[in-house]
């Protein structure tokens, strides 16, 4: 995706996001409707609604980050916008074959936890941490990265900067 960064050229460099041109600080629990802001394939269920919104929008936003990541193309994704965003407001999201079918079970529960339509059933940063994906990596993600996972995020890209 076009907000990642690496911190240098070094194997297993550090990725940092990038691009917080809309951002705002929500201070604790606080919820509140802030307008549209984003770009509209990582745009979170709330926004789409309405309804205020609050720090669960960008466990929302990592996991359709996290789904690129792993695949190479986003989970919501229409050349029209409309039915784009009626994609997202449905949930609608699948772990199609071939690309998912080396993709762990513990990596497709995590999106499903960060993907939740409710935000107050949504996972937390902090359950994202210790989720079993995450801190025990070593032993349940698959380290073996598919090159038509490169392939798609290619021309995932190219599609998009025709835009």
């Amino acid at each position: 995706p076009e907000n990642l960064l690496l911190a240098s050229k070094c194997k297993g460099a550090a990725v940092k996001l990038a691009d917080f041109g809309f951002f705002l600080e929500v201070q604790g629990e606080q919820q509140a409707w802030f307008g549209f802001a984003g770009t509209p394939g990582y745009f979170f269920f709330e926004v789409l609604r309405k309804d205020p919104y609050g720090k669960p929008v960008d466990i929302w936003a990592c996991g359709v980050i996290l789904y690129i990541l792993l695949v190479g193309y986003p989970p919501f994704w229409d050349e029209d916008q409309h039915k784009l965003y009626q994609q997202i407001k449905a949930g609608a999201y699948d772990f199609p074959s071939p690309e998912w079918d080396t993709v762990t079970p513990e990596a497709k529960n995590l999106i499903n936890q960060m993907l939740t339509i409710n935000p107050a059933k949504r996972i937390t940063a902090d359950q994202a941490l210790f989720f079993l994906w995450v801190c025990q990596r070593s032993t349940v993600a698959s380290m073996m990265h598919r090159q038509e996972t490169v392939e798609c995020l290619r021309k995932f890209n190219a599609r998009r900067k025709l835009k």
